[in-house]
């Protein structure tokens, strides 16, 4: 981009204009490719306004479109304009039309105010074609009186379409559309005053076919004075109809027409007044007498320029990394050259420039290319920061290549580092030992006391392999069920773009034996036997001893001794133990407990 090319229109009025409340005439819309423009259009007025008249206005008018077979209509505006404040609702081949943009501007000698209006029309066009086009229902009757418009030789109502139309045979052309509505007017007669326009930012390669067309309001024919059009400082004319003192004088120079009251629909050839590598064209009108209304100014200069854009695609992250990889496409659309090979582009990060790469192939007219760039950004850029591509930029702001339009090569976007979720530690979970460090465990409250952002999601998984790849979560947390400890369990964090993983430790611990101290041995199969839960299966290498109210030691066993079933060992067999009441040591040999269990049993056969 070049800081000091802008392609646009600029108005500068020299001299003593008197008029207020107008809208300046600016760059509307532009063409590039195989296209070239025309006028239809007509007046509303029955003569010349001034001396003798009747101050009449038709209700309708008619304009014929005979544009060639092959060519084919791009855009069609309609334009309207009358003395007074507006009729912003007419009728086009009796179809409604609605002024979708007004102008307006008062003559400041008399206060006077004058309108012009706006529609697009393109699809009414495009569907009717060629043919008889009839504009009606434009009143401006209220205003018309002999105190205002009437006396003073300003009275006047007309109409016409700009028309763009394409044409595969066509040079490659660029037609601008400008619009507004600016006053030509002077303070003193024979005291001349000009407007100039000048239409910058060109590359003008070939002059043939070059030409300029006015839309203009109010022209008097019987005015001639220093009333010119000049281009590149060269006095134009389209002899007869448009003499050199005279350029706005109600005519119709597609046509022919020399009775377009009070209105112009001209169209000047102007190759003969630029020159091949001109950068720009100045357009000049002056006045010594008349009051002109500038409605709409059309070019086609066969300005070969490319017009180089960027958009940015898509941004790849990698979680907990600086570097990223940004998706990118230069775009040369809607222009009439190559863009070059090697146009540079400029990567700012937070406005400051990163890098610079180019364009690694010629892009032809209305043709792109889409490529990416690895890119590290620093560490002191904030984790959320804004991305800048900017085509024909070579670092400092300014460019190497001669653009259509100069302001539209940059493409912003604002991005985020992917940064997995943070954790909170979580403790081992401890369950009695079940038999062989089998554990049952309830960790369900692990799902919210892991996270420290409540929108991430937590799930649980028995390998770190499926944590990784997010399969086979564990569904039970309320009732797992380990088979063997100690067991790792891993966590997997998860937010919108990363995940983390932590784990922790399922162990099992040998909880106290549970004694059952009801002993009936008589073989019904209900307490038969000293029953201890928690014992067989967890601890290995126990020993009982169980004791009569006396203290004596009537049997001892173990791992690997069946049960008690209340008899006593005599040395070489056994008798059934009296009924009563008898006491246990339990020995566990384990280190959390170092002292034997003890308690009282009771027997009864």
């Amino acid at each position: 981009m070049k800081l000091i090319r802008f392609y646009f229109l600029f108005i500068v009025l020299f001299g003593v204009i008197f008029i207020t409340n107008g809208q300046n005439v600016s760059l509307y819309n532009q063409f590039n490719g195989r296209f070239d423009f025309t006028f239809i259009g007509n007046t509303l007025n029955v003569q010349p306004n001034g001396a003798n008249d009747p101050c009449l206005l038709l209700p309708s008018s008619d304009a014929t479109l005979n544009l060639s077979p092959t060519d084919v209509i791009e855009n069609a505006y309609l334009y309207w304009a009358g003395s007074g404040t507006g009729d912003f609702n007419v009728k086009l081949n009796g179809i409604d039309i609605t002024s979708q943009r007004n102008f307006s501007a008062i003559q400041s000698s008399n206060g006077n105010p004058f309108f012009s209006a706006f529609a697009d029309v393109t699809t009414q066009l495009q569907t009717t074609g060629n043919g008889l086009y009839t504009f009606s229902d434009l009143d401006v009757s209220p205003f018309l009186n002999p105190d205002t418009y009437c006396n003073n030789g300003t009275n006047f109502s007309g109409w016409a379409i700009v028309i763009v139309f394409g044409n595969p045979t066509l040079p490659l052309n660029q037609i601008n559309v400008y619009d507004g509505l600016e006053a030509l007017s002077t303070a003193v007669v024979n005291v001349q005053d000009q407007l100039i326009i000048n239409l910058g930012n060109l590359n003008v390669l070939d002059n043939s076919g070059a030409k300029l067309g006015f839309v203009a309001w109010e022209g008097d024919a019987n005015i001639a004075n220093q009333e010119s059009l000049l281009i590149n400082g060269n006095i134009i004319n389209n002899p007869p109809l448009n003499p050199g003192n005279n350029a706005f004088n109600g005519t119709n120079s597609i046509t022919g027409s020399s009775s377009l009251y009070n209105m112009d629909l001209d169209i000047y050839n102007i190759q003969n007044y630029i020159s091949i590598g001109n950068s720009t064209v100045e357009v000049k009108m002056t006045t010594a007498q008349d009051f002109v209304l500038i409605n709409t100014i059309v070019t086609k200069l066969n300005s070969q320029l490319p017009d180089a854009t960027v958009a940015i695609n898509s941004v790849e992250n990698q979680c907990d990394s600086r570097t990223i990889v940004v998706n990118y496409t230069i775009s040369n659309l809607n222009c009439t050259n190559p863009l070059p090979t090697q146009t540079p582009i400029s990567i700012y990060i937070n406005n400051q420039l990163l890098q610079t790469t180019t364009t690694n192939a010629e892009i032809p007219v209305d043709g792109s290319i889409s490529s990416q760039i690895t890119l590290v950004i620093p560490n002191l850029i904030p984790d959320t920061f804004e991305i800048k591509f900017v085509v024909d930029d070579t670092g400092n702001g300014t460019g190497i290549v001669a653009e259509l339009i100069e302001t539209n090569n940059t493409f912003s976007i604002s991005n985020t580092f992917w940064i997995s979720p943070t954790f909170n530690t979580l403790e081992s979970l401890i369950s009695c030992n079940e038999g062989f460090t089998r554990g049952t465990f309830d960790f369900s409250s692990y799902e919210e006391l892991v996270k420290t952002n409540s929108n991430d999601t937590v799930q649980f998984y028995e390998t770190i392999e499926n944590a990784t790849n997010g399969v086979n979560p564990i569904l039970n947390t309320t009732n797992y069920v380990a088979i063997a400890t100690p067991k790792e369990i891993f966590i997997r964090i998860d937010n919108e773009n990363c995940f983390s993983i932590t784990s922790f430790l399922l162990t099992t611990r040998n909880c106290p034996p549970k004694v059952y101290n009801y002993i009936s041995a008589n073989n019904d199969t209900y307490n038969d036997n000293l029953t201890i839960d928690g014992l067989y299966d967890i601890f290995l290498d126990f020993k009982i001893e169980i004791y009569n109210r006396w203290g004596r030691l009537i049997w001892i066993g173990n791992q690997n001794t069946d049960k008690w079933t209340g008899q006593v060992k005599d040395g070489i067999g056994s008798e059934n133990a009296p009924d009563g009441t008898y006491f246990y040591l339990l020995f566990l040999n384990d280190i959390d407990y170092p002292e034997p269990l003890k308690g009282f049993l009771y027997l009864n056969h």
